[in-house]
């Protein structure tokens, strides 16, 4: 097999990590070590944290690599944060389905997410190698992104419903479970046997959710760069800044109703730049151009849409708004 090529020295690479690392446990071991309803403000000043510092990295990149590798990670950044928007759809209706309150809500996302950075990881790794030494998985990359695309657009106005899917059939007849909640704990004992909470439900369906969004928006990036330094880290910065941008959009969602039109028009497009990969030739530049585009437009037309649509009645979304902390602010 070729050798991977990075950017990226091992001591880049330790040093990135163990920032993950320490900003993850300045997190829950600092300010989320309570657990509380996340308010609307404060998911708003997290979101803001979470973009600077993906900005100062990105502004670090390009000051020490050039202007290549820092478009790189900006499309590539952009890429991974607008298809992270879809997984908050599907973790709205699994909070909602699963009736876990907002003082709970923050707890899970964290342990999927952390979750989510091991296997992103592995992903991206095997991704990079197959790559490497098969080039032909380009075509077969594309071809999925652009089939997904489609089916993304066809299936728009399809709701999800993860917690009557096979995973949590299957979950519930291997792990014994019980309906009560004990605090924040995702295990607790009645009558002397070891039971799994609501929580623990909850994150199994967060996780397998991640690792279906996973199967689309890493190889979306691969459209972009095939340094494994470059996919890992901008698939990071979106991971670790989903959470706040949960509770940020979770009352919000009903007013992007073509956000998910702009999400298939972002894949397709990557798709078919993967696909024709050795005969159409499009500067990151161009990319992140016509990605930014794509995306705006269609957040313009579902703010324009929603200002001239009345209310309509009670959707999961709006069910899960009143369990989260952005319905009391």
């Amino acid at each position: 097999m070729e050798s991977i090529h990075s950017l990226a020295s091992p001591g880049m690479w330790a040093g990135f990590i163990a920032f993950v690392f320490a900003m993850l446990a300045l997190d829950l071991g600092v300010f989320h070590r309570k657990a509380h309803a996340i308010s609307f403000k404060e998911a708003g000043a997290w979101s803001a944290v979470w973009v600077s510092l993906a900005l100062t990295f990105n502004g670090i990149l390009w000051w020490r690599f050039g202007s290549g590798p820092g478009m790189e990670f900006l499309t590539g950044y952009l890429i991974e944060k607008s298809l992270s928007v879809d997984n908050i759809f599907v973790f709205v209706v699994i909070f909602s389905a699963l009736k876990i309150p907002a003082i709970y809500q923050h707890r899970v996302l964290f342990w999927g997410i952390l979750s989510a950075l091991v296997l992103r990881a592995v992903m991206i790794f095997a991704g990079v190698a197959m790559l490497e030494r098969f080039h032909w998985l380009i075509y077969v990359f594309g071809a999925f992104l652009i089939l997904t695309g489609v089916k993304l657009f066809v299936q728009r106005n399809h709701e999800d419903h993860p917690e009557d899917g096979w995973l949590m059939r299957t979950a519930r007849r291997v792990i014994p479970s019980t309906p009560r909640f004990d605090g924040q704990k995702f295990l607790t004992v009645e009558n002397g046997r070891k039971l799994a909470t609501p929580l623990l439900m909850a994150l199994l369906l967060v996780e397998a959710s991640d690792v279906l969004f996973a199967l689309d928006s890493i190889p979306a990036i691969f459209a972009v760069t095939r340094d494994p330094f470059i996919v890992f880290t901008s698939n990071i910065f979106a991971i670790l800044g989903l959470r706040s941008l949960f509770f940020l959009m979770a009352g919000a969602m009903e007013k992007f109703s073509y956000l998910k039109v702009g999400l298939s028009g972002v894949l397709i497009f990557v798709g078919a730049k993967m696909a024709l990969v050795d005969v159409v030739h499009l500067s990151p530049a161009v990319s992140l151009g016509v990605i930014a585009l794509v995306l705006g437009a269609s957040i313009v037309a579902s703010l324009v849409k929603a200002r001239h649509t009345p209310p309509q009645g009670p959707s999961a979304t709006d069910a899960a708004h009143k369990l989260s902390p952005a319905a009391k602010t």
